[in-house]
């Protein structure tokens, strides 16, 4: 999953009052595909059930799902998950740096 800076064209004004999707505009693609790649598969299956669970669950295996939608609840779908991305890999850090510590202390110990 790689970001596309333009999936807000649409509203102008808006995006032009966020400073965190300008960023992510100027940014190179390559960037932010590094970035995405960078979330680890734990990250990643969180992401899966939380987007299954705001569109729905049905197993596709027997069911014929088909969901419709709008370009504005689409980019906040997307937007969703971008952003609980980005908490799960700060808490997963912080996770990994808390570990870290507890290692370290106990050596000291």
């Amino acid at each position: 999953m790689v970001f596309n800076p333009n999936f807000s064209d649409s509203n102008a004004q808006q995006t032009a009052a966020n400073p965190l999707l300008n960023y992510l505009q100027q940014q190179h693609p390559e960037v932010l595909s590094r970035i995405a790649k960078s979330a680890s598969p734990e990250i990643k299956e969180i992401i899966s059930h939380n987007v299954q669970g705001l569109v729905g669950g049905l197993p596709s295996e027997n069911f014929n799902v088909q969901i419709t939608t709008d370009r504005d609840n689409l980019a906040g779908l997307l937007a969703s998950a971008m952003m609980t991305g980005y908490f799960l890999r700060q808490m997963e850090q912080r996770m990994q740096l808390d570990e870290h510590l507890a290692n370290t202390n106990s050596i000291n110990q």
